[in-house]
């Protein structure tokens, strides 16, 4: 059976993320970050979302989760692990309305430059070599 459980460690490095890459459009109360083990899944990590019709059914806005697969996730290199994050941040579109940007856009090119950004970031202005590090 999948077990989930709240993760502040993810969402610390998410805010920093957002923060640092200028992604203004994620509203950070209204993303949690979960942590999974169980899943017999291929994937690392899942971005969802709040769909319209759940949207109206519930009278909120939209909301997004995104879930690291400890069993997969925590095997990762801290540089690996940074990307993955990337990765289904971009899924979350600027209207950040429920819906998801497409691999089209959210592809390793587009990972390794926001990535690249974030290192670059990092190693001006922090002494860790990993913001996974940092708390």
């Amino acid at each position: 059976m999948i077990k989930y459980e709240p993760s502040p460690e993810i969402k610390n490095k998410i805010e920093y993320m957002v923060l640092t890459l200028g992604l203004e459009h994620i509203d950070l109360s209204r993303l949690a970050c979960f942590r999974s083990s169980g899943s017999a899944s291929r994937a690392i990590a899942r971005c969802y979302a709040l769909s319209k019709i759940w949207q109206a059914t519930l009278n909120t806005k939209a909301h997004y989760i995104i879930e690291v697969i400890s069993e997969k996730f925590d095997r990762l290199s801290d540089s690996d692990k940074e990307k993955v994050l990337i990765h289904e941040l971009m899924h979350i579109p600027k209207a950040f309305g429920g819906g998801f940007r497409q691999h089209d856009f959210v592809c390793a090119r587009n990972v390794e430059a926001m990535h690249k950004q974030l290192k670059m970031h990092a190693s001006s202005s922090a002494p860790q070599n990993s913001i996974l590090r940092q708390n």
